[in-house]
């Protein structure tokens, strides 16, 4: 009784030893062959490609014009005629205002008349000077009387010339600040003329930047106001000093206005351009992990992902150049590389 009781225990083991393996059988036969592979990260990718890429300086500034001149009456007067108005452009020597000449007139034409009469009186006095019949002192005398007239009439016609005003400089008339009858004085201000072209943006380089400036390099000049418009500049003046309280350099960059979009007092942003590398190695900005101190890409081989340390450039706005750590024509991750791992499968999506 005692063997047969063990028998069918020993029968109990064996089939449930023999059930076990079979299950285990099934369940690597179902991972080995029922199983999906694992998906690949989805990235987007991109050719290192070859271009030129330059290094600049970027600053702000504000517009302002090098040419300007505040326009003053030079004798006194009744405004009688404004022949320009704001915002009109001039010519240097263009008139642009006339006062009430007529007093003027009059006074030139008398001083004339005094004048031409002890013209008349001087040559006589000089013939017989010459033929010695009257003496020197009275020739004297006479010479300083058509002398002394001869500025009277001068200054006369000059006092009528200033009755017309004239602009110093060629610009804009950026303010007019008379208007017709009103009593002008001598040395008034009466216009504002501003030269529009070209026009100054003034840049304070720190000094250690100072050094990679040079007169004539050219520069671009980005108005927020005009989203769509960049304009060319070049560097006119370095200042040859260092200002000690901020350590900074003043530079100035001049930009045509031909076409008079451009206004003083517009707020500009200017990259001066002093070096540039032509043929070198290209990625976009967005292809760059940076982490501390260095920074990296993910190369794509056999749909693997691998980190691999670059050594940056100069850049532009949407590439940046590498130095050393991948090849041209290598594929690298523009898209999901956040995601990524080194040695990380991927899955490359279209274009």
């Amino acid at each position: 009784m005692l063997y047969l009781r063990r028998f069918i225990a020993l029968v109990g083991v064996l089939g449930l030893s023999l059930a076990l393996a079979n299950c285990g059988t099934n369940s690597q036969s179902k991972t080995k062959n029922g199983e999906k592979a694992e998906p690949g990260i989805p990235v987007e990718v991109t050719k290192v490609s070859t271009g030129s890429v330059a290094a600049f300086f970027s600053g702000t500034s504000t517009l302002g014009v090098e040419d300007e001149a505040e326009v003053v009456a030079k004798v006194s007067g009744v405004v009688a005629q404004i022949l320009v108005e704001e915002g009109e452009t001039i010519q240097a020597g263009q008139v642009l205002a006339r006062l009430d000449d007529e007093r003027l007139a009059v006074l030139a034409a008398q001083a004339e008349a005094n004048f031409r009469k002890l013209e008349n009186d001087f040559n006589r006095n000089k013939e017989l000077f010459n033929r010695k019949l009257i003496s020197a002192e009275e020739f004297q005398g006479a010479k300083y009387e058509y002398e002394s007239q001869k500025a009277a009439f001068d200054l006369a016609k000059l006092d009528l010339e200033y009755s017309s005003i004239r602009a110093p400089i060629g610009g804009v008339i950026a303010d007019r600040r008379i208007k017709v009858g009103k009593m002008v004085l001598t040395n008034e201000a009466v216009f504002k003329i501003t030269g529009f072209d070209p026009l100054r943006a003034v840049l304070y380089v720190p000094e250690k930047e100072i050094i990679k400036l040079k007169i004539g390099q050219s520069a671009t000049i980005s108005v927020d106001a005009l989203e769509s418009s960049t304009y060319r500049g070049t560097i006119e003046r370095i200042s040859p000093v260092v200002d000690p309280t901020t350590g900074t350099v003043k530079v100035t960059v001049g930009v045509r206005n031909r076409e008079k979009k451009l206004k003083p007092g517009m707020f500009v942003r200017v990259n001066i351009i002093y070096d540039v590398h032509e043929n070198t190695l290209l990625v976009p900005k967005d292809a760059i992990l940076a982490e501390d101190t260095e920074s990296a890409v993910f190369v794509i081989v056999d749909s693997l992902a691998y980190r691999r340390v670059v050594l940056t450039g100069y850049s532009n706005e949407g590439q940046i150049e590498i130095v050393n750590g991948i090849k041209l024509g290598e594929t690298i991750v523009t898209t999901g590389q956040g995601s990524l791992k080194d040695s990380a499968k991927v899955e490359i999506l279209p274009e």
